[in-house]
């Protein structure tokens, strides 16, 4: 089967999904498949490579595309100054954050007629914004923080909050731009900084809680829960993939799997999460984010359409912890992409 496997990217998780690349070509069974790696340069140009090694950009890449005419249903590839067609089986985007993971890779790819993993174009945009992410989960009974959205031209009044509260980038991955503001003299300062890496802005008063996760497969009734995992700070707030090494863990926290909480409270989680992954229309996989109150309420964080896949990312581990390595991740979804259903 041949396989297309886009990683890069011109968002600021482009080292991310390079990672997350490296882990998939470990894991993935070349019996069964013929990979094509198309990496996208910072600056978005797109090569047909070897392989996603760390210096893929300095190798042997061939300068290539996804064509959106239906009738190529593959790449073209420029050699020698004309361009061959190379048809693909299946797209496995491996991108984080924007132009990724925001319902735009999606759009080429419905363009192209070519089956992708993962969600479409719709729940892709709808779970990058996290305030519509928001706006749709309550409309279906699931709580959510308390929250304003700040558009560009637009500012807040410092006194109608309860600090603490964080300010994110609304349309972002990972803990770029994210600050948690204690006292209202620092509010302006944080929503200039998630302002850098987008234009609208959320506010979200703080929850009490312990912050827990689900790894999620499938698509519609028919869905796959990994061991939920549960996230305990000494101080500050989760940012990984900021740290100087994050493959040998985190400064400021910690992450056990399966989470430290009671078996009734891990179905609670496992449940909501799949709730809230058909909510927002997902399919192929998602990481489902959440906290955990003491009263048991469980209440939505976000939903990371196109989840790490690294050597220390949670979606893998929670999965592994179930049962499903990566190497089965990989076919499940997969199988997802082409029939719609796990095998």
């Amino acid at each position: 089967m041949k396989i297309g496997i886009i990683f890069g990217g011109s968002s600021e998780e482009h080292p991310v999904s390079v990672k997350s690349a490296q882990e998939v070509a470990k894991n993935l069974d070349t019996e069964k498949y013929e990979p094509f790696w198309i990496g996208i340069t910072k600056s978005g140009a797109w090569k047909l490579c070897d392989g996603p090694e760390a210096d893929w950009e300095n190798g042997g890449c061939r300068p290539a595309m996804l064509s959106p005419d239906r009738s190529v249903h593959g790449l073209l590839v420029l050699e020698q100054g004309q361009y061959e067609a190379i048809s693909l089986d299946v797209v496995l985007p491996v991108l984080h954050g924007k132009l990724g993971e925001d319902g735009a890779m999606q759009g080429l790819l419905e363009l192209s007629g070519i089956p992708y993993v993962g969600c479409d174009v719709q729940s892709s945009a709808l779970c990058m914004d996290k305030s519509l992410a928001y706006i749709v989960a309550r409309s279906a009974g699931i709580a959510t923080p308390n929250f304003w959205a700040v558009t560009a031209n637009e500012n807040l009044d410092p006194d109608q909050l309860i600090y603490p509260v964080f300010v994110k980038p609304a349309r972002s991955g990972s803990s770029f731009g994210v600050t948690k503001v204690s006292r209202k003299e620092e509010l302006q300062s944080a929503v200039e900084t998630a302002r850098r890496y987008d234009s609208k802005v959320l506010i979200e008063e703080a929850v009490v809680g312990s912050e827990v996760g689900c790894a999620i497969l499938g698509n519609d009734l028919d869905l796959i829960a990994g061991a939920a995992d549960q996230i305990t700070l000494s101080h500050g707030f989760f940012r990984i993939h900021q740290e100087d090494e994050p493959e040998s863990g985190s400064e400021n926290s910690k992450i056990t799997v399966p989470a430290d909480i009671s078996a009734e409270s891990r179905a609670l989680v496992q449940e909501t999460a799949k709730a809230i992954y058909r909510a927002l229309g997902c399919r192929g996989l998602s990481r489902v984010d959440m906290f955990l109150k003491e009263d048991g309420t469980v209440v939505l964080n976000e939903v990371n359409t196109l989840p790490g896949l690294t050597s220390y990312s949670r979606y893998p581990r929670m999965m592994a912890a179930a049962g499903l390595p990566l190497a089965d991740v990989i076919d499940q979804v997969v199988s997802l992409a082409l029939t719609g259903k796990v095998q």
